[in-house]
């Protein structure tokens, strides 16, 4: 009986943390762009391998394939402005891409945050 509470006593605990990384995730998001990102990414990978076994273990792989895949995004919307920004079509295509990657990464955060309330795991 003691080690069932001790097992759900973890999966909460690692649920915990992964509700916070979220918050913080989306906090660096809005406040920087996603620039900052990378602090909370770093936690991710530090105690995901502690959430093994746990729903939590999915969030943290969830949250660290959303945060790559949006620089991996913002480094093309990079690109197109430094390469085509000069013949005035490079800055819309930029935005755009931009704005699509924000929003796909807004979309990841929220689903992510609300999956994990309601104690489902992320396909990962």
């Amino acid at each position: 009986m003691s080690q069932q509470l001790i097992l759900d006593n973890r999966e909460e605990d690692a649920k915990n943390l992964a509700r916070i990384l979220y918050f913080v995730h989306g906090l660096t998001f809005v406040f920087s762009l996603g620039l900052l990102s990378i602090i909370p990414v770093i936690v991710n990978y530090i105690k995901r391998d502690d959430a093994q076994g746990t729903i939590a273990h999915s969030h943290h792989t969830w949250m660290i394939k959303s945060f790559w895949w949006y620089v991996f995004w913002m480094f093309i919307a990079f690109v197109l402005v430094i390469t085509l920004g000069w013949i005035l079509i490079g800055f819309p295509l930029a935005w755009g891409v931009g704005l699509l990657a924000w929003v796909w990464k807004a979309y990841r955060l929220i689903k992510g945050f609300i999956d994990l309330n309601n104690n489902r795991a992320m396909p990962v």
